[in-house]
């Protein structure tokens, strides 16, 4: 039996990105690369430290414009639309004094322990 007629692989890959600042340097490839790995099939994991966290307010993403790149909310909505989580480190919010209703619909608020017990199997990593 070959591959094909035994249901084949799993293929996809899960990927962990750390966005670490809020500035386009930083969040260009943590968004590029997400929905390029959430569109191959990949479960992309994103995390933003205290130091990404305001690109996470409402409304904040959409304002990112740059010569030559894709529109940042689009990107965020692939990532989203394909299964990509986002999450946020609880650490932001007391050290960014900030508060949940500010942020994005479907951030997840989790401690770095949750995170680095979701990403323990990830087979590529990234951080920006």
């Amino acid at each position: 039996m070959n591959i094909a007629e035994s249901g084949g692989f799993n293929m996809s890959k899960k990927v962990a990105i750390v966005c670490n600042g809020a500035e386009n340097k930083s969040l260009y490839p943590t968004f590029v690369l997400a929905s390029s790995a959430a569109a191959s099939g990949d479960e992309v994991v994103l995390f933003f430290t205290p130091g990404a966290a305001s690109a996470l307010r409402k409304g904040e993403l959409e304002k990112i414009k740059a010569k030559g790149m894709p529109d940042m909310a689009e990107l965020v909505e692939g990532v989203q639309s394909l299964g990509g989580r986002i999450l946020l480190c609880e650490l932001a919010l007391e050290a960014k004094d900030m508060k949940k209703e500010e942020f994005r619909e479907g951030i997840e608020i989790v401690g770095a322990t949750k995170f680095m017990a979701d990403i323990n199997d990830a087979q590529i990593t990234f951080s920006f």
